[in-house]
């Protein structure tokens, strides 16, 4: 199944993944950019996953999206970037087109996703001494927590906009009620209910209008058409991440001075969502480099793609 323009085909994008992910057609290849595929990790696991294999590439990405994210957030920096680097991306558990196991099976907390983490780059053989982790939202604690353990994980990891400690103080109110009971099942079934909404608006809050914009048509088509599968919806696999929240939070601070992989912290200043008082505390405990992004929201590299890269390139050429 191939495609003209990987940026250009939203309109079949949402009814080719499901297709792929119930029949584990062949993979959906563009001439230009990405390969989207499916890689199983375990017995309860299977995710789908981009990835680009670029001639002599020069190291490798690997990104990791948050809430209500797809990979699709990536298509564009991947083709950019894939034409020096291998880029890799996947659909965390719970989102996209990757697994919804029962909270039974898999928790979907930070822990849990860290050893997807760990299963996909053993699983791809990825080159860690010259792999780049760059983690936004909900990848970034799993990355740390993989990286408290196994030092050598990653050249070096980028993470931003997302909560290392338990500070509900600098978090936005549904965020700091979805932590506990008895706010968390209430705030739960009220995200589900407006879906629409927040697949709508979740980019553009805390943003003047001037600044607002509008999301790529493959992720808003891919986020939309892949919300509920399997009973479980992105925003379930989202409340029972919150559920282990705290304990992870707080393993990652007991355990801080453990982190020897090279970090860097970056925040959009107009992050309404978590405070970047969070990010300036964990770059100063971490000794850690921590740059504030002007103008910009929660979502740095949908609203500035160009950014990231330039993010990601520095990272891999130092």
């Amino acid at each position: 199944m191939v495609f003209p323009s990987f940026r250009n085909f939203a309109a079949t994008a949402s009814v080719a993944m499901a297709s792929a992910a119930s029949a584990h057609a062949e993979p959906l290849v563009s001439a230009t950019g990405p390969t989207i595929d499916f890689i199983k990790i375990d017995e309860t696991i299977t995710l789908r996953r981009m990835h680009t294999d670029a001639a002599n590439a020069k190291g490798t990405v690997l990104f990791l999206h948050g809430f209500p994210e797809t990979l699709f957030a990536w298509t564009g920096i991947a083709e950019t970037l894939s034409k020096e680097y291998a880029v890799h991306a996947f659909d965390w558990p719970g989102y996209g087109q990757s697994s919804r196991p029962s909270t039974v099976q898999f928790s979907y907390s930070p822990k849990d996703y860290a050893k997807v983490l760990k299963a996909y780059i053993d699983t791809v053989g990825l080159d860690r001494s010259n792999l780049v982790i760059y983690a936004s939202d909900i990848g970034s604690l799993p990355a740390l927590l993989l990286a408290l353990e196994e030092p050598t994980v990653a050249k070096q990891i980028i993470v931003g906009d997302f909560a290392p400690f338990n500070r509900p103080q600098h978090m936005y109110e549904s965020l700091q009620n979805l932590k506990a009971e008895p706010t968390a099942t209430p705030t739960r079934a009220y995200m589900n209910k407006t879906s629409d909404e927040i697949l709508e608006n979740v980019h553009r809050r805390g943003l003047q209008p001037s600044a607002q914009y509008d999301l790529p048509l493959d992720l808003q088509a891919d986020m939309k058409a892949s919300w509920t599968r399997d009973g479980v919806t992105s925003v379930d696999a989202f409340a029972s991440y919150y559920a282990h929240f705290t304990r992870d939070q707080e393993y990652l601070e007991a355990n801080i001075a453990r982190l020897k992989t090279p970090v860097k912290t970056i925040w959009g200043e107009k992050d309404v969502y978590i405070s970047a008082e969070m990010g300036k505390e964990f770059a100063g405990r971490t000794h850690s480099q921590f740059e504030v992004l002007k103008g910009v929201g929660h979502f740095p590299h949908l609203q500035d793609a160009k950014r990231t890269i330039a993010e990601v390139r520095a990272a891999l050429s130092s």
